[in-house]
C-alpha cells in the first residue's frame, strides 16, 4: 500500500488554536475572500471567493451605475473601474479599485485587467455638437469627433485591445454594452461626425463573439435618465424592437442587466437587444433568468 503523505495547510486565521474544536461563529474574522482566494489559489475551500470584475468606462453615466452596483453588493463582487482621466477618477470617488488608463494603449489598462474575473465594457466614442447651434433658427446640429477619439479608435479598436487583453488573463466572462440600429448601415447615428459609430461598434461584437472567451452582449435602445427596477424589460435580436413603440430603457436597467448577466449561464454566449415597456404597462422584471432564457442568438 503507498505510503500517505500528510500535507499540512495553514490557514489565515489568527489565534486558532489547533488542538481544541471551536465553532465557526467563534473564529476571528478572517481576509476579504479576494484576498485570501489569490493567496491560497487551487484549494477548494477558496472556491466560493466573490469574482472580482472590472467595469470600463466607469466615468460615463452608465458606466457610474454599474461600478456603484457592484460595490454595493460585497457579499457577491470585487468591484473595479477603468477611467481615462484622474478627473473622471475622483468624480467617482477616488478609490483605490479605480484605474486611470486609455484603452488605445494596450499597456495602459494591463494593471486594472491584471486579477480580474469577468469584464463588462461601458466604453464608447462621444460626438460633440459644433459650437455656434442656434435653435431658434432651426435647421440640425453638427456634430464632430476628437482626433483620435472616433469610434474606429474607441468603439474598434479600444474595444479589441479590452477583449484580447481580458483573454489574456484568462477572464470567465465579458459583457459587452452596444447600441440598437448596428443591422442598418444608414442609420442617423452614423452620420454623426461621419463616424460609423454603429458600424464599429458592431465590428468588435463581432470580434467578441469570435474570440472563445463566454459573452454577453447587450445592444441597449435609447437610453433613458430614470430609475430602474419598475419596467418590464423585453429582449430581441436584429433590431426588431425599433419597428415598436418600446425603443428605450432606463440606464439604471441597463446597468442591473449587465450585473445579472454575470450570474446566470442562460445569459452566457448570446447576444440581445434591450428595450423597456413604460412604468405601469407591465410588471417590473424582476426574474432575469427567465429573461436571459428568451434569448436565442448569439450574434
Amino acid at each position: 500500500m503507498a505510503a500517505v503523505t500528510r500535507v499540512s495547510v495553514h490557514l489565515p486565521f489568527s489565534n486558532v488554536n489547533p488542538t481544541r474544536r471551536r465553532s465557526v461563529a467563534a473564529l476571528p474574522r478572517r481576509p476579504p475572500l479576494a484576498e485570501t482566494a489569490n493567496r491560497y489559489r487551487g484549494f477548494s475551500i477558496f472556491a466560493m471567493a466573490a469574482p472580482t470584475v472590472l467595469v470600463t468606462g466607469a466615468g460615463g453615466r452608465t458606466g457610474q451605475l454599474v461600478y456603484k452596483k457592484l460595490k454595493e453588493r460585497t457579499d457577491q463582487f470585487v468591484a473595479r473601474g477603468l477611467v481615462r482621466t484622474e478627473e473622471s477618477k475622483e468624480k467617482i470617488g477616488g478609490a483605490d479599485d479605480v484605474f486611470v488608463g486609455d484603452i488605445r494603449d494596450s499597456s495602459s489598462i494591463m494593471p486594472a485587467i491584471e486579477g480580474i474575473d469577468a469584464l463588462i465594457i461601458l466604453t464608447s466614442a462621444v460626438p460633440k455638437m459644433k459650437p455656434g447651434f442656434d435653435p431658434t433658427k432651426g435647421g440640425r446640429p453638427e456634430f464632430y469627433f476628437e482626433d483620435g477619439a472616433y469610434p474606429e479608435q474607441v468603439d474598434w479598436l479600444g474595444q479589441k485591445n479590452q477583449i484580447d487583453a481580458a483573454k489574456s488573463v484568462g477572464v470567465k466572462q465579458i459583457v459587452l454594452v452596444g447600441s440598437m440600429g448596428g443591422t442598418n448601415p444608414n442609420h442617423p447615428l452614423n452620420s454623426l461626425g461621419n463616424g460609423n459609430i454603429l458600424v464599429w461598434k458592431r465590428k468588435a461584437e463581432e470580434y467578441l463573439a469570435n474570440s472563445g472567451v463566454p459573452y454577453t452582449i447587450i445592444r441597449a435602445g435609447g437610453l433613458l435618465d430614470k430609475e430602474g427596477g419598475h419596467r418590464e424589460l423585453l429582449v430581441g435580436k436584429d433590431d426588431e424592437l425599433l419597428a415598436t413603440e418600446t425603443k428605450t430603457v432606463p440606464r439604471s436597467d441597463v446597468a442591473e442587466v449587465c450585473i445579472q448577466a454575470l450570474q446566470f449561464a442562460e445569459a452566457k454566449n448570446k447576444a440581445f437587444d434591450l428595450a423597456s415597456k413604460p412604468e405601469e404597462a407591465g410588471p417590473a422584471t424582476k426574474d432575469f433568468k427567465a429573461l436571459f432564457s428568451q434569448v436565442t442568438a448569439s450574434f
